[in-house]
This record gives C-alpha cells, structure tokens and sequence, in this order.
C-alpha cells in the first residue's frame, strides 16, 4: 500500500524551490555599491543602449541606476536631451574610482543642451535620480563596486 504524504508538503517543497530560484536570479541582478550604499542598476554596453540611457523616463527610484561601460578610459561627455527627470552623473576612472560628479543635471527637450564632462579619463558613468549623490554622501575618490554579470565591467 502506498502511503500518501500530506498536501503540505509538496507545496512547502515547492516553496522552497521558488525561494532558491528567486535568490539565484536576484544574485545575476546587477548592482553596484558606492559610499556604502547598494543601487540596482541597469546596463549600458553599447553603443545604442549609451546613446538612449534613461532617455523617456519619468521617474527613477533613489535605489536605482544606470551604468554606462565603455571599452576604454577617455574624456566623457553626457548631455541630457530628451530626459525627463533630472540625474546625478558620476564619473569613474578605469579603477573605478570616481573623479567628477554633475549633480542634478537638468532635463533638456530642445538644442543646444548643456553638455556635462568627465574632465578627465573616464570608462564607467553612473546615473542616479537627481540629488541621490548628496543625500548619500558619495564623493569624489569614492570606489565603485561592481556586482553580478557585468560582461566587459570588470
């Protein structure tokens, strides 16, 4: 005779798979970590997906980000033409360390926008919702953590 185990347990089993599956995918989930604080971040590692960024946004959660992975360490230039929400642009050098920060660049609809620079090597640029960079003390000098599979971010 087969002996039947309670309906409890199946579903607990079940549970428990969903839980790990949910960690595994949130630990492939970008992040970084800057000044002691965690953002989710999206990826920029084109040349279309830099060119649009958070363009067409109306809102970006002060845990959020974007960042910008270029192949190589130059001067960079952001402007902010069709976006829709003022941002905090950080630049970092190639040991991610960050050198410049325009904070709270203003949203532009029409030419000529305002141009922010890098003033100096960058290959990584982080944007945060406007003001975030102050509220959480990053400055200049403070090291960028890169976490989860950020192809070409190491």
């Amino acid at each position: 005779m087969m002996k039947r185990l309670p309906l409890s347990v199946p579903i607990l089993a079940l549970a428990l798979m969903a839980g790990s599956a949910l960690a595994a995918n949130a630990a492939k989930t970008p992040s970084v970590a800057l000044h002691g604080k965690t953002f989710s971040t999206e990826l920029a590692l084109d040349d279309a997906g830099r060119e649009h960024g958070l363009m067409d946004r109306t809102r970006l959660a002060a845990d959020h980000s974007m960042l910008f992975v270029f192949p190589n360490a130059e001067t960079r230039y952001f402007w902010m033409k069709n976006t829709l929400i003022p941002l905090d642009i950080l630049y970092f050098d190639k040991d991610r360390k960050l050198i410049a920060i325009a904070a709270e660049a203003q949203p532009c609809k029409a030419d000529p926008c305002k141009v922010y620079s890098s003033y100096g090597s960058a290959q990584y640029v982080l944007e945060l919702a406007g003001s975030v960079a102050k509220q959480a003390g990053i400055q200049v000098g403070d090291e960028l953590t890169i976490n989860g599979d950020v192809s070409g971010a190491r």
